[in-house]
């Protein structure tokens, strides 16, 4: 029976051949080595954000089947912590969120992964539990958090998420903007732009703490595709929901300002804030 670093050395002799077979399906920016070195010292956590990783035409075309908001394939997340709309399951997903869904599940892209981050033996999810298309409406938010740690479903231990960004022509000045945390959150130690064709790769911790800042339009919502990646669970673990850091660690505005802001239109704040 092979031993689990001679598991990985067969891994890693063959992951370049892989590489090559999805170079019309991904573009790296690097060799996976190289890749693997800039996950590994990301700063605040393991993580990578890669530029036009997929192709464009790919992305465009499952912005044109996504349904709107009122259809009810969407779920609504609205409460304190977050405001944001998932898709209600992977069986709705249109052929092409569909064909892109699959291929970010297939055996190829998994490999892919497991040498970029340095996590073998990873597992998809194909039902894309707490997955797929994520959409943060105007006014919408994530307050800082670190991720869940298993699959309700299955009971799989969650090691990575990705996201790709599905945002045309994203000005910082809209927010949607993502941030990363050190490890007791507080402080935000980088700033992710959500612009068109962004992948985010990052590690899933229990003090890997992120957040999304408030979208700042009255038109435009922040859109991604979503997906999460899974081991079988390692010994004494644990499974717990999504941990948020504590309120004294997050910043609080006035009352005032933090009503106005529930209560008003972004075109009306940005207005006031104009005013000297």
């Amino acid at each position: 029976m092979q031993t689990e670093t001679a598991i990985k050395t067969t891994h890693i002799g063959h992951i370049e051949g892989i590489a090559s077979m999805l170079t019309d399906r991904v573009n790296l920016p690097a060799p996976t080595t190289e890749m693997y070195q800039r996950y590994k010292n990301a700063v605040p956590f393991p993580h990578l954000v890669i530029d036009n990783l997929f192709p464009k035409e790919t992305l465009e075309d499952m912005l044109e089947e996504l349904p709107p908001l009122t259809d009810d394939k969407w779920v609504h997340d609205r409460n304190a912590q977050s405001v944001k709309s998932n898709f209600r399951s992977a069986v709705d997903l249109g052929p092409c969120g569909y064909q892109f869904a699959a291929f970010l599940n297939s055996a190829g892209f998994l490999y892919l992964l497991s040498e970029m981050t340095g996590i073998w033996g990873l597992l998809g999810d194909p039902y894309l539990g707490g997955a797929g298309y994520h959409v943060v409406p105007a006014g919408g938010k994530f307050e800082i958090h670190a991720d869940r740690n298993t699959d309700m479903n299955t009971g799989l231990f969650r090691r990575l998420a990705m996201l790709t960004y599905l945002n045309h022509d994203w000005d910082p000045a809209l927010g949607g903007q993502l941030e990363l945390y050190n490890d007791d959150a507080t402080k935000c130690e980088k700033v992710v732009e959500p612009i068109f064709n962004r992948t985010l790769i990052m590690e899933i911790g229990d003090k890997n703490f992120h957040a999304v800042r408030p979208v700042l339009s009255d038109t435009r919502s922040r859109m991604s595709f979503a997906t999460y990646y899974h081991t079988v669970g390692e010994k004494d673990f644990k499974a717990h929901s999504s941990i948020y850091a504590p309120t004294f660690y997050q910043q609080k505005e006035p009352l005032g300002r933090r009503l106005a802001k529930d209560l008003l239109p972004p075109i009306v704040l940005r207005a006031l804030k104009s005013v000297k």
